[in-house]
C-alpha cells in the first residue's frame, strides 16, 4: 500500500516536462496570488479580465507572424487602452460599458487568428494555455518578470495601502494616487504577460483571483493575505497538475478548477468560522 501511495504521489514529477510545468506553474501563482490581493481590493477584477482578454489578438499576430508573444501581447494591451478610450468618449456611454465593448470586439478578433483553419497547429492554445509545452526562454522570463513584480510589491506596499485606503489622506501624505494606480495597472500587465504562457488567456484570471479571494476569506491583514495567497496558488499548482496527470484531462482547466474548489473550501471554512 505505501508503494501504490508512493507511486501515486511522485509519478506526476518523473519527467522533466512535469517539473518544468510545475516550476512555471508555481511562479507565476506565487506572483499573480501577491497581486491578486491588490486587485480585489482596488476593485480591478473586471480590468484583470478585460487585460486578459484583450491580449490575445496581438498573441495571435505575433505567434503567426513569428514575433515574441510579449511583444505581441504588449501590443495588444496597447490597442486594448486606445480602442477602450475612444469607445468612452462616445457619449452616453458608461466607462464599463466601453470597456466591455472593446474587449469583446478584440477577444473575438483574437478568437477568429487563432481558431482559423488556415492557422498553424497549436494556435489555439492561446486562449486555453499549453503549461506542458513551456519553453526554457519561457521559463526564464517568468523567473525574471516574477522576481520584478514581487520586489515591486515590496516596494509599493505603503503607498498602494495609503492609496487604497484613503486617497485624499494618501495625496496630504505626498503619495500620488495616480501615480500607485498607474503602477499597479504595469504590474497587472506584466502578470498577466507570463500567466498566459501557461494557462492561456482565458483562464489566466482564475490564478489571479481564486488564490487571493480564498486568502480573503481566513484573514483581512493585507501582509498575512498575500503570504497566503501564494501559498495557496502553490498547492493548487501542485493539486492541478496531479489531477491532470492521473485523469488526463487538460493540465491549465485542472488548475484553474483546483483554485476554485480551494476558493470554495475557504468560503466554507469562513462560513463555519
Amino acid at each position: 500500500m505505501l508503494t501504490t501511495i508512493g507511486s501515486f504521489l511522485l509519478d506526476p514529477w518523473e519527467q522533466a516536462i512535469d517539473r518544468r510545468a510545475l516550476l512555471e506553474l508555481t511562479l507565476v501563482g506565487v506572483t499573480a496570488a501577491a497581486l491578486g490581493c491588490w486587485v480585489l481590493f482596488y476593485r480591478l477584477p473586471f480590468a484583470a479580465e478585460s487585460l486578459s482578454h484583450a491580449l490575445l489578438p496581438g498573441l495571435a499576430v505575433a505567434a503567426l507572424a513569428g514575433f515574441p508573444l510579449v511583444l505581441g501581447g504588449a501590443a495588444g494591451l496597447v490597442v486594448a487602452a486606445l480602442a477602450i478610450a475612444a469607445a468612452g468618449r462616445a457619449p452616453r456611454v458608461d466607462r464599463d460599458v466601453a470597456v466591455a465593448v472593446a474587449v469583446t470586439g478584440m477577444l473575438g478578433i483574437g478568437a477568429l487568428l487563432a481558431l482559423a483553419p488556415e492557422t498553424p497547429p497549436g494556435l489555439s492554445e492561446l486562449l486555453f494555455g499549453d503549461v506542458l509545452g513551456v519553453t526554457d526562454g519561457e521559463l526564464a522570463l517568468t523567473v525574471a518578470v516574477a522576481a520584478l513584480v514581487l520586489v515591486a510589491l515590496a516596494l509599493l506596499h505603503r503607498p498602494l495601502l495609503a492609496v487604497g485606503f484613503d486617497r485624499r489622506a494618501a495625496r496630504a501624505l505626498g503619495v500620488s494616487a495616480t501615480a500607485v494606480d498607474a503602477a499597479l495597472l504595469l504590474l497587472l500587465a506584466a502578470t498577466l504577460l507570463i500567466g498566459v504562457q501557461a494557462l492561456g488567456n482565458l483562464l489566466v484570471v482564475a490564478v489571479l483571483v481564486g488564490p487571493a479571494a480564498a486568502a480573503r476569506e481566513l484573514t483581512s491583514r493585507m501582509a498575512p493575505m498575500m503570504a497566503l495567497a501564494a501559498v495557496l496558488a502553490a498547492v493548487g499548482a501542485v493539486v492541478g497538475l496531479a489531477v491532470s496527470y492521473h485523469l488526463e484531462t487538460a493540465a491549465g482547466a485542472s488548475v484553474a478548477l483546483t483554485y476554485v474548489a480551494i476558493y470554495a473550501l475557504a468560503r466554507l471554512a469562513a462560513w463555519r468560522r
